[in-house]
């Protein structure tokens, strides 16, 4: 017969490792980041960070799905408990020329936000149906364009580049502001929309999850780098090819394609408590980078662990720079709102980075 010490032992054990545990649960701190749709790519490179990077900086990282860029910017900027935000390149530097423009709004948005790392090029897809005349990306000029949600960066992406290739903004009795799934259903459906803009890194769930029969409906337009429209757009976007091994069921070679680059951004925090958060996340995203390449979306292959010179009026925030650039050093050698100014009208620009009231 076991002794009273020995018939207590097991539920003794069990109650000091689940306080241990809960300890430890304790002592992780809650933060969050937003990215994008929940079939985007954006929410999975989110989710990567939370499950690879975050434990061992001590934080609890929830991922939240957003509209996009635009508003992850605002987010970050004013919802409690949001640290972090994945941002397109061409949306970042939206607001900061809105802001330098006169738009007091974007300027006190963007002016406390900094980078942590560049990440890797998003592609640009421009979807027509399968039986449309249009081929190239040149040849929507007057068509009838779905862009995506407002405060979303698609909608930024789709706009700025129909206006370096066209000289114009889209016209908006020809533009609609739809998910990419409900565009898609007008696209096949009613035929209202005659091109539905998608950014998205591939493998882009969207596309991936497409099935054979998709190739009877819908295509993807190429861009043309030779053409003379594609010089402007080529000075704020990327080549890049959309690769027939990403989306079997929908093509049968590679197209040329764009691409505009993601960052990954926090915001100026000074508070002490903050700062070593912050710099033990930078340590862990350093020290894991090998497990996010090997275990997370494929677009971390592209990633470069590294801190390349920025343009005029961003910056990297200090003390996460100074983590990463002794990390390393170390590794191998191998990257409230301010009133709108009264009786300015909104431009198409503004509306889509929510920027008119």
């Amino acid at each position: 017969m076991r002794s009273l010490r020995q018939q207590l032992r097991g539920p003794i054990a069990a109650l000091i490792a689940a306080l241990a545990c809960a300890c430890a649960s304790a002592q992780m701190v809650p933060y969050k980041i937003v990215t994008a749709s929940e079939r985007g790519t954006y929410i999975q490179i989110g989710r990567d960070l939370a499950n690879l990077v975050a434990p061992d900086a001590g934080i609890e990282l929830e991922v939240l799905p957003s509209a996009g860029s635009a508003e992850n910017v605002r987010r970050l900027r004013y919802e409690p408990g949001v640290k972090f935000a994945l941002v397109q390149s061409d949306v970042y530097q939206a607001f900061i020329d809105q802001g330098e423009g006169g738009n007091a709004e974007a300027r006190q948005m963007v002016r406390p936000l900094r980078l942590i790392m560049p990440l890797y090029n998003e592609e640009i897809y421009f979807i027509a149906r399968a039986d449309s005349p249009l081929e190239f990306v040149h040849d929507i000029k007057d068509a009838k364009l779905n862009v995506g949600p407002l405060l979303s960066g698609t909608a930024m992406s789709a706009t700025t580049l129909y206006r370096q290739l066209f000289g114009t903004a889209t016209a908006e009795a020809t533009t609609s502001y739809l998910s990419n799934e409900d565009a898609l259903v007008k696209l096949t459906g009613d035929k209202s929309i005659d091109v539905v803009v998608v950014v998205a890194g591939q493998p882009a769930k969207l596309l991936a999850d497409m099935k054979p029969e998709a190739r009877q409906l819908v295509k993807l337009l190429r861009f043309d780098p030779a053409h003379p429209s594609s010089k402007a757009a080529l000075g704020t976007y990327v080549r890049a090819t959309i690769r027939s091994a990403s989306y079997p069921n929908l093509l049968t070679e590679d197209l040329p394609g764009l691409a505009v680059q993601a960052y990954l951004v926090t915001y100026d925090y000074n508070r002490e408590g903050t700062i070593g958060t912050l710099r033990r996340f930078a340590r862990s995203l350093c020290q894991n980078f090998p497990t996010l390449q090997a275990k997370g979306h494929p677009k971390w292959r592209e990633v470069q662990l590294a801190l390349p010179e920025l343009k005029a009026g961003w910056s990297y925030y200090p003390p996460v720079q100074r983590e990463l650039a002794s990390c390393l050093a170390r590794a191998p050698a191998s990257p409230a709102t301010a009133p709108r100014p009264s009786g300015k009208p909104c431009s198409q620009q503004e509306r889509v980075l929510g920027l008119c009231s």
